[in-house]
């Protein structure tokens, strides 16, 4: 599985990491929630959880949405933090978009820039990887 790391240094190498590969179906998205919930309570990071939920069902969601047949999610433990991509083939960067009080969608991207310590989209080798960390300790 390609995984496309946001730019700049990374806190230490990988304690734990768990990654799937999921069809582009709306049910996928909750089997990513039930792996990530999983993980981080086998890892001993249930406290941190409902962040990377709500993080991993909108990044999922827009791949299942804009992206393709498939995507792949990946997590991390890193000690000081929590680091998630989810990448799919799709065209095009996600961008936050300012929809209207009335809107029923558009507010995906703003969600985890409010969630995560640092989010990005990376291109890569035939699509893209939006990335995120969480649980900054410094």
């Amino acid at each position: 599985m390609l995984m496309a790391l946001p730019p700049g240094p990374l806190s230490a190498p990988p304690i734990h990491t768990v990654e799937c590969l999921l069809p582009s179906v709306p049910a996928a998205v909750g089997e990513a929630r039930s792996l990530i919930r999983a993980e981080l309570v086998r890892w001993g990071r249930g406290h941190e959880a409902d962040d990377c939920l709500v993080i991993v069902s909108e990044l999922a969601t827009n791949a299942v949405r804009y992206g393709g047949s498939a995507y792949a999610l990946r997590l991390e433990d890193r000690g000081d933090r929590l680091y998630g991509e989810v990448f799919d083939p799709g065209e095009g960067e996600p961008r936050p978009r300012s929809p209207d009080v009335e809107s029923l969608s558009g507010r995906g991207l703003q969600i985890v820039a409010a969630l995560a310590d640092e989010w990005g989209v990376t291109a890569a080798r035939g699509g893209k990887a939006v990335w995120f960390f969480v649980g900054r300790t410094a």
